[in-house]
């Protein structure tokens, strides 16, 4: 049986309580991520932020707000106020399937992965889509390797 350890990611980028919104959005942009969980001095987990977030706690530019201003308050809030702390964690060896039905039973979209309440991985659909494409490439394979083997008739 497949556990969350044998999918989820890692190698994560965090955040510390006190980092700011443009910590957040530059370390979104870099590392072409949606999801920063955000941890103490000891790894321990605090909450998450998301791209939804820092979204929500943007100015609209419909405000005709000026990037060096909204670059200035992005620099000047730190994600601490913004942050979700109320997220459900998972822990490493709890089956994949059930991780799976937990992110489409609640529309995550991602799970933190703790033990011991540090911060082991996260686990997130881009990886559950990742799983699926190999998934998939490997029945393809099989279909058609099946479909060229020589037949045997009596």
């Amino acid at each position: 049986m497949l556990k969350v350890a044998d999918l989820m990611s890692k190698d994560v980028f965090t955040l510390k309580f006190s980092d700011t919104i443009a910590h957040a959005k530059s370390l979104m942009n870099l590392a072409r991520i949606r999801h920063i969980p955000i941890v103490d001095g000891k790894n321990n987990f605090v909450g998450l932020i998301t791209h939804r977030d820092i979204l929500a706690a943007t100015i609209s530019k419909l405000a005709e707000i000026d990037e060096k201003t909204q670059a200035e308050l992005d620099a000047s809030i730190p994600i601490c106020e913004i942050m979700r702390k109320d997220i459900t964690t998972v822990p490493p060896d709890m089956p994949l399937k059930e991780a799976a039905q937990i992110l489409v039973n609640h529309k995550y979209g991602c799970l933190p992965v703790l033990k011991d309440n540090k911060l082991v991985g996260i686990l997130t659909e881009a990886d559950f889509l990742n799983l699926t494409i190999s998934l998939l490439s490997a029945l393809e394979q099989e279909i058609s390797l099946g479909s060229t083997s020589p037949r045997h008739t009596r």
